[in-house]
């Protein structure tokens, strides 16, 4: 995938500016691991830069702080893609888009919260304004599902019940990361993507076929899927590269984490966390 758009027009401006969109950060973990968070505040902050508004505690904060280079998708209710790459550079707890953010009706009426920061970022280039090729998506789906009762790898139950319903849930949006050669993580759409097993999650490459191709074997890869009622799930793990499962080639990620992202405790779910007695109250 090439970045080569290096500024945002008034119109990608003006489309990135609604709160009811999808957008995406993959940012990286202390420990060098991609990380996927949504965020639909997420917007331009003008022709060079972009911002995003903080209300909850996230681990990609902490991330962006250790760690400024961040890969970033908007997607709009039209099915309007974009994906790019930032330099994470400030942040700011007065000042236009602070009060633009906490005067938006999800913020201004909330009686629990509201924007408390606004992170900033440099935007380093984009790809320019694609359309999610839905022939191709639901194609790449249906030879997934064909797949998967060829797939026999054993692995421990990671994937909860829930977790798999949320991923074998054809409309559901899923979009993978993984850091490239050059420090910047890169996402790529899989809706396609599915459990197959407790551990694993396998996509066909029928869409975005030759990002998908270009993935290395053995890179550490995040995937997050989203319910459009706004739940969603992140895991993480290695990725075993692209095998022939039945009739049909796929890409194929042996999970190893599950997280949590959505509030008001966003927190890891695998491998559980050890219970510890409450002492401050």
């Amino acid at each position: 995938m090439k970045y080569t758009v290096e500024q945002l027009s008034q119109d990608e401006i003006r489309a990135f500016e609604p709160i009811i969109k999808i957008g995406l950060l993959a940012t990286i973990t202390p420990e060098g691991l991609p990380h996927i968070t949504m965020l639909s505040s997420l917007k331009a902050a003008g022709e060079h830069s972009l911002c995003w508004g903080q209300f909850t505690e996230g681990m990609s904060f902490q991330n962006v702080r250790q760690h400024p280079k961040i890969g970033w998708l908007v997607m709009t209710l039209a099915k309007d893609l974009w994906r790019g790459r930032a330099d994470f550079t400030h942040t700011a707890t007065t000042g236009p888009d602070y009060d633009a953010y906490n005067n938006t009706p999800m913020f201004r009426y909330n009686a629990y919260f509201g924007i408390h920061t606004v992170y900033y970022m440099d935007l380093v280039g984009h790809t320019g304004k694609q359309t999610l090729p839905m022939g191709a998506v639901i194609f790449s789906a249906i030879k997934t599902m064909i797949a998967k009762p060829f797939f026999h790898q054993k692995s421990p139950q990671i994937l909860n019940a829930w977790t798999k319903t949320l991923f074998n849930k054809l409309d559901n949006l899923k979009f993978l990361a993984y850091i490239a050669d050059d420090g910047y993580p890169v996402m790529v759409p899989v809706i396609q993507a599915q459990a197959a097993g407790g551990g694993h999650l396998i996509f066909s490459t029928g869409a975005f076929t030759d990002e998908l191709k270009a993935i290395p074997k053995g890179v550490p890869m995040a995937l997050f899927g989203l319910c459009l009622d706004m739940t969603d799930v992140l895991v993480r793990g290695v990725y075993q590269g692209l095998r022939w499962v039945g009739p049909h080639r796929c890409g194929v990620l042996q999970v190893d984490w599950v997280y949590n992202p959505m509030p008001p405790v966003p927190q890891q779910i695998y491998p559980p966390l050890p219970l510890e007695p409450v002492r401050d109250f």
